[in-house]
């Protein structure tokens, strides 16, 4: 068990944890965990913008924190990102969208849609009060796991890739069942830290996932990697509006 939680940590950042040959199976495998291993990246980054609260100003917090968290995660979500924004803005059949995403150049689509993303969370992050950042946090970058939890478990493959290994395992005979852990470590951690918020944050994140398997299914036939990376970036920034909106307006 040891081994596959080391897996996931390995595939999903850049800690050097230790990653072997089998990594990509039993990250597979062990994917109802993507939102536990989401908590631990959201308290280390909550923990460094706690402790960047009390120096600089929130908008220097803000931006410190999101470059922390592409940082940690090796900015692979950020990368599908891009590639999402460039496939679904180009015109044309989704052989040719998908044959876009992979291509090297970045498009006014990817950058946009990166930008707006980046900007929006981390003016988000900034907004945050000191005590609650770390709850915050780690919500919000679990919502952001349990939302390609819940795209793998809807979206079918687009094409034979990494994303094939998460699909097939969120459709074998237990399927139903990895969704309930996935489920049951998002709502418990989000309920015990932020209580109502937090539960509104992660019924966002499964919105967002359902919305992105839709989006995708019309301009790609079905799910891809680089889809899993968008679905990342974007419910984390949602999720991050979320508390933003309902601490505003509590």
């Amino acid at each position: 068990m040891l081994k596959k939680i080391r897996s996931l940590i390995a595939f999903l950042t850049i800690l050097p944890v230790g990653m072997d040959r089998d990594c990509l199976t039993d990250a597979a495998e062990y994917m109802p965990l993507f939102p536990l291993v989401g908590a631990f990246i959201g308290s280390l980054a909550g923990i460094f913008a706690w402790l960047l609260f009390r120096v600089l100003s929130n908008l220097i917090v803000g931006m410190l924190t999101l470059g922390f968290l592409l940082m940690i995660t090796g900015l692979h979500h950020t990368d599908g990102l891009l590639d999402f924004g460039d496939g679904v803005t180009y015109q044309g059949p989704p052989e040719k969208k998908i044959e876009v995403m992979h291509d090297q150049q970045t498009g006014a689509g990817g950058l946009t849609l990166e930008l707006i993303t980046l900007l929006t969370t981390a003016l988000c992050i900034a907004g945050l009060k000191a005590n609650i950042v770390i709850q915050s946090l780690i919500v919000s970058e679990s919502s952001a796991k349990l939302s390609m939890v819940v795209g793998a478990w809807t979206g079918k493959s687009a094409h034979k890739g990494m994303n094939t290994y998460f699909i097939n395992a969120m459709h074998d005979q237990h399927r139903k069942t990895r969704l309930i852990v996935a489920l049951a470590i998002s709502l418990g951690l989000a309920t015990s830290l932020l209580q109502i918020t937090g539960f509104i944050m992660v019924i966002s994140s499964i919105i967002v996932g359902f919305a992105i398997v839709g989006i995708s299914n019309r301009h790609f036939r079905g799910v891809t990697g680089d889809v899993f990376g968008a679905m990342n970036e974007l419910t984390r920034m949602v999720s991050l509006i979320t508390i933003s909106a309902v601490v505003r307006w509590v």
